[in-house]
């Protein structure tokens, strides 16, 4: 019997065609994962060169001021990108990979990204974690809405029925090698991005195809739940593209304007607003009390002085710059609350939908989501101010710019570390295809 399902199942060109498909664009995400790791890697190569090229030719022309030099120098910082996000882009197509800043006030700098195409924006990127997502459900729809149906369409229900000692048995063989297919194909695309996208065989990965697995587990767990129903082939179909349609777009679409309207952030343009009008409107003010703000910040550069009766200095002008990020603090503080709270707030709902949990949490493994930008922006600030606090002296003191070591400044990379939660990672999705599975049996009484 096992045999003979088997065969019917590989003679059925229906089913090989859908696999056929599934695999093609398997490859085709692979392929888009491998450009998006190389274009990646081509902007952090040509950043550092131009990088260093930009100091080399800004030394050599503006050889006067040392403020004057650093009112030009831009410093790189990279946020280093794993091979595993060519599987799961995320936030790394709208947050930069790499963002280059002066000594001046950070907050403008800090949210300047790639100008790119609206419509490539919002097709979005084909990557593997979308195919997953959207086409290997639909597929498993395809394979199992009539496991049971097709059998009472064509007339052999009856003859299972007394022939075989254990219909159910037959049944779930069915449902096995459909299952085991699929995971055949899931398997082939993972060992070949294993290879071609260069990831490394550790915990993370092994994560990520854990997922992969339970993702693909659910939505049998899903169909054979609906056919458990003994409905005609039809209504499997239409409940199961519903069911799909709500999982992977409707309550995903919901669930993110429900965030962004518990959760709006206008500081994201306030910050800026507030970090351009503080440094603005020092140009019209006495410069001893920005001056004077400026010391209580960094008492350590007390003993530079403003010279009397001038309208300008560098130490007034970075001071200024300076009070641009701090007057600005609030609003940017505000606004990296609100974006952990949305991001806290989708992970709760996660436990409950399952294609939201799985993007999440491949997002989470890829470090291409929401906390990991985050933590760039943290360690930028942290890059920003040691530049700072290594180059006031030396523009306060009127350093002369060539007796400076401007060939050690290169860029600096930022590897954020994957914190792996087995419990959100895992437990919701099992649980769910569990319950799915269990009250599937119960139905199937014969």
């Amino acid at each position: 019997m096992k045999t003979l399902l088997f065969k019917n199942f590989v003679r059925s060109k229906g089913l090989m065609l859908g696999l056929l498909l599934l695999f093609i664009s398997g490859l085709i995400s692979l392929k888009i994962g491998k450009q998006f790791l190389e274009k990646n890697a081509q902007i952090i190569e040509k950043t550092a060169h131009y990088q260093q090229e930009n100091i080399d030719r800004y030394v050599q022309n503006v050889n006067k001021e040392m403020g004057l030099l650093l009112y030009y120098l831009r410093f790189g910082m990279v946020n280093h990108t794993p091979n595993l996000a060519g599987l799961s882009i995320g936030q790394r197509d709208i947050n930069p990979s790499i963002i280059s800043v002066t000594i001046r006030n950070l907050e403008e700098q800090k949210y300047t990204t790639d100008l790119m195409n609206p419509m490539y924006q919002l097709l979005g990127n084909l990557d593997f974690s979308f195919v997953l997502l959207y086409f290997f459900p639909l597929i498993i729809i395809a394979f199992c809405f009539n496991i049971i149906s097709e059998e009472k369409e064509e007339g052999t229900w009856s003859l299972l029925l007394t022939q075989a000692q254990n219909p159910k048995n037959v049944l779930l063989w069915k449902l096995a090698i459909r299952y085991f297919s699929i995971l055949t194909v899931l398997f082939t695309l993972l060992i070949i991005a294993k290879f071609y996208l260069s990831i490394a065989f550790d915990i993370t990965f092994i994560a990520f195809c854990l997922v992969a697995i339970l993702y693909i587990t659910f939505w049998f767990s899903i169909a054979w739940l609906v056919v458990s129903w003994q409905k005609g082939s039809s209504q499997n179909a239409l409940i199961l593209l519903i069911t799909w349609v709500m999982l992977t777009i409707i309550i995903p679409a919901s669930v993110n304007a429900t965030v962004a309207a518990i959760y709006p952030v206008p500081e994201a343009f306030k910050t800026t607003l507030d970090s351009r009008e503080a440094y603005h409107s020092k140009w019209d003010k006495a410069k001893e009390p920005t001056i004077e703000k400026f010391y209580q910040h960094y008492p350590q550069f007390r003993k530079y002085k403003h010279p009397q009766g001038y309208d300008y200095s560098w130490l007034w002008y970075y001071a200024a710059q300076q009070m641009a990020d701090d007057e600005s603090l609030v609003s940017s503080q505000q606004l990296k609350e609100k974006l952990q709270q949305r991001e806290r707030l989708v992970q709760i709902i996660g436990w409950a939908v399952p294609s939201i949990n799985t993007q999440l949490s491949f997002n989470q493994l890829s470090l291409t989501d929401i906390q990991n930008n985050l933590n760039f922006w943290g360690a930028l600030e942290k890059f920003h101010e040691q530049k700072r606090l290594y180059f006031y002296p030396k523009i306060f003191a009127e350093m002369p710019v060539n007796q400076e070591n401007w060939q050690q400044f290169k860029l600096v990379s930022f590897q954020d570390t994957v914190l792996i939660s087995w419990l959100t990672t895992i437990f919701p999705m099992l649980l769910i295809s569990l319950l799915c599975f269990w009250k599937a049996m119960k139905n199937l009484i014969f």
